[in-house]
C-alpha cells in the first residue's frame, strides 16, 4: 500500500493510521495484558495472568519474573526449539549453569521434577510438568559462524538466525553482555547419547506438547527459538513457540519436588534460605 492510499504522506496521517492499528491481533507477539488473547489455565485467575506472548520462528523473547512465577512453554506446530538461559534478577553474576544442573542431579535428561540450578546451588527453576520429553542439556543453541556455514546466514535478522545471536539481542535489553551468556537448555528437541557415547537426534515430540517451569528466584528470563544445532534437516526448520505465564508460588516443603533427590532437597534448602536473608 502507498502512503497516497492509506494517507501517511504527511505527520497527521501517518499518526491516524497508526492510531488506526490499535486493537489489532497480531500471530507474534506479546499481549498486553497477558489475558488480552490468552486463556488462562484451569484453576487460574485471568488477572494472574503476567506474560503471554508468541514467538515467531527464529525469534526471541525476555521477562523479568517475580518467584512463584509458572512458566509454560508450548509447541503448538511441532518444531518449535526454545533455548532458555536464566539469571537470578538483580544477581545477575548468578545464573542458569547446565553443567552443574545436570552434574548435581546425577541426570542429564530433563524432565519433570527437574530442577534449573544456578552457580551457587540454588534453584532458579523447577520443571513442573512435561509433556514433551524431547529436550536436550548437552549441545546449547547454534552459533553465527556454525549457521554461516551450514544455512550460509547466522545474523540476527537473516533467514537462519543463531540462538546465541537471538539471545545476545535479548541480553541486552537486560543489560547483559555477550560475555554473560552460558550454555543454555533446549526444550522440545531431544537428543539422547547411545551406549558409544554418539548423540542420537530425537526431533520433537509433535504439535501441541507443552513444559511447565515455576520460577524459585526472581529470575530474567532469556528464550530463543531457533533451529537446534544437531538438527539433521538440510532447511533451517523451526516453527513459533507459545509462552504463558502466571502468578503461582514457589515450591514448599511438602512438595514431591522439594524431596525427590537428597541433592534436590538441599539446593532447595540453599534457596529458602536466601529468599530469607534477601526477604524476597
Amino acid at each position: 500500500m502507498t502512503t497516497l492510499q492509506n494517507g501517511t504522506a504527511t505527520t497527521a496521517g501517518a499518526r491516524a493510521h497508526a492510531r488506526a492499528q490499535e486493537g489489532t491481533a497480531v500471530h507474534t507477539a506479546p499481549a498486553v495484558p497477558a489475558s488480552r488473547w490468552a486463556d488462562p489455565p484451569e484453576g487460574v485467575a485471568a488477572g494472574d495472568l503476567v506474560w503471554a506472548d508468541r514467538v515467531p520462528a527464529g525469534g526471541y523473547a525476555h521477562r523479568v519474573l517475580a518467584a512463584g512465577t509458572a512458566i509454560r512453554l508450548t509447541d503448538p506446530d511441532g518444531d518449535a526449539c526454545a533455548s532458555l538461559l536464566l539469571f537470578h534478577a538483580g544477581m545477575p553474576w548468578e545464573r542458569l549453569n547446565v553443567a552443574d544442573t545436570v552434574k548435581v542431579q546425577w541426570q542429564v535428561y530433563a524432565g519433570a521434577s527437574y530442577l534449573l540450578l544456578s552457580d551457587q546451588a540454588r534453584v532458579l527453576a523447577t520443571v513442573l510438568t512435561d509433556g514433551s520429553g524431547r529436550h536436550d542439556t548437552l549441545y546449547g543453541t547454534s552459533t553465527r559462524a556454525r549457521n554461516e556455514r551450514r544455512y550460509g546466514d547466522g545474523s540476527p535478522q537473516g533467514p537462519s538466525p543463531a540462538g546465541r545471536e537471538l539471545l545476545a539481542l535479548a541480553g541486552a535489553k537486560n543489560g547483559l553482555e555477550r560475555r554473560d551468556l552460558p550454555p543454555s537448555i533446549s526444550f522440545f528437541k531431544g537428543v539422547r547419547i547411545d551406549a558409544d557415547g554418539r548423540p542420537e537426534w530425537q526431533g520433537s515430540a509433535g504439535a501441541g506438547t507443552s513444559v511447565t517451569l515455576r520460577t524459585e528466584l526472581p529470575v530474567v528470563v532469556l528464550l530463543a527459538n531457533a533451529a537446534h544445532p544437531l538438527d539433521p534437516r538440510a532447511d533451517y526448520t523451526v516453527t513459533p513457540l507459545e509462552i504463558l505465564a502466571w502468578r503461582d508460588r514457589v515450591t514448599a516443603p511438602g512438595d514431591p519436588q522439594r524431596s525427590a533427590t537428597p541433592e534436590g532437597r538441599r539446593a532447595f534448602e540453599n534457596t529458602a534460605d536466601h529468599r530469607k536473608g534477601r526477604a524476597l
